[in-house]
């Protein structure tokens, strides 16, 4: 069965993931985690792409992003993979491919899946025994959103509308979002979050499914084309 192109709808959120070759290391140590989150950064700024949250991991890394274009993300992603492969390559001494092919990506429908995804996101670090608490990991958005000081230099985030609805001031907010991290907000949809992702389906409402539809040829859901699952 041919492969099905990404979704990339401008002005829409999606979850992106990118892996490592044969689920091979991509970061080594915090100079590397540096210099992608810097390359990121720029990138993102670059094409045109909004970052709303982020996670490194040694093997892989997601991001929650709002693209300006339908080109915008495939064009920033492009560019990253390139140059940090040209980077980690040539500072490791190795040569060959360093990516799983290409990057994977899910439409998000913000109102239900946006915090969810983000909590998933900053607590993959203590699900994969790295840390115990999601504070103790440098290399996730989690202490921007938390309102916690950071030692690093990290990639600028455009707060979503959606974290608005947390509090009436940054401080409510991020005391908001440490009480849904420290709660697992929406463990329940883990299995949605990484269906979605790998299939690169939307993730929502069927309603966003097929308000979706109608913006791309490409079917957006397991189901037949204009005919969104049901994801609960």
């Amino acid at each position: 069965m041919a492969r099905l192109p990404r979704l990339a709808i401008a002005h829409q959120v999606h979850h992106v993931l990118q892996s490592g070759h044969n689920r091979g290391t991509i970061v080594q140590d915090d100079a590397d985690a540096l210099e992608i989150l810097g390359m990121m950064g720029n990138a993102a700024a670059k094409f045109g792409v909004a970052i709303h949250a982020w996670a490194v991991m040694p093997s892989h890394f997601h991001l929650l992003v709002t693209p300006e274009s339908d080109q915008s993300l495939a064009a920033m992603m492009q560019a990253l993979g390139r140059d940090y492969v040209r980077y980690f390559n040539k500072r490791h001494l190795r040569v060959g491919t360093l990516w799983a092919g290409r990057y994977r990506s899910a439409l998000i429908e913000a109102e239900h899946f946006l915090l969810p995804c983000m909590v998933f996101m900053d607590l993959h670090a203590v699900r994969s025994g790295l840390v115990e608490s999601p504070e103790d990991y440098p290399w996730s958005s989690y202490r921007q959103h938390a309102g916690l000081p950071a030692s690093h230099s990290l990639p600028k985030l455009l707060p979503h509308p959606e974290m608005w609805r947390l509090g009436n001031t940054p401080f409510d907010r991020e005391a908001r979002y440490r009480e849904l991290v420290g709660a697992e907000y929406g463990a329940e949809r883990a299995d949605q979050i990484i269906d979605a992702i790998r299939g690169g389906w939307a993730l929502g409402s069927p309603e966003f499914g097929a308000r979706m539809q109608q913006l791309t040829p490409r079917r957006v859901s397991k189901s037949r084309p204009g005919r969104p699952a049901k994801l609960g």
